[in-house]
């Protein structure tokens, strides 16, 4: 139940408030919020298994017999130290193996839109809006949603369904 609570409002308060607070996160493109939601809680979820792992319970899933957690193992707590090894080296993994491929990427397509595209944003840039509630493929109404600067020089797109 520890676990559980705190692997949800860790990530929750991460995202709401240094988050938002921080310069550097403000220029990474996380807009569904995944390096709180997975990043976040996954680490939390591993680390908290390296304290709270008991054996008796574990024995019940995986028969194991060095899973001592560092609360209920005692003087063990072994599986703490392992579980941030394995942490460290998947940021590790993911910080290369992801740049590398961001790299590539954008030796292709630029991976960012230019900054009057991004004012404008994407829904609005590709003439439609995201999560169309009322109609399927609502077109961006610069009269509805209003706008200002470079959002009037948005074209509507027209779409029509098949």
């Amino acid at each position: 139940m520890v676990t559980g609570a705190l692997a949800a409002s860790i990530p929750w308060y991460t995202m709401m408030i240094p988050h938002k607070r921080s310069k550097i996160p403000k220029q990474v493109d996380d807009t569904l919020g995944v390096i709180h939601t997975h990043g976040v809680a996954g680490l939390l979820g591993g680390l908290l298994t390296g304290l709270f792992a008991e054996p008796t319970l574990c024995n019940l899933f995986l028969p194991v017999t060095n899973s001592k957690g560092a609360i209920y193992g005692g003087v063990g707590g072994a599986q703490f130290g392992k579980q941030l090894a394995g942490a460290l080296f998947i940021i590790g993994w993911n910080v290369v193996v992801a740049s590398i491929i961001c790299v590539a990427i954008n030796l292709v397509v630029p991976l960012r839109m230019p900054e009057d595209k991004l004012e404008v944003g994407d829904d609005a840039v590709h003439g439609e809006e995201a999560y169309a509630l009322w109609e399927d493929g609502e077109l961006y109404d610069i009269t509805k949603h209003g706008g200002h600067g470079t959002r009037a020089a948005v074209a509507p797109v027209s779409i029509t369904p098949n």
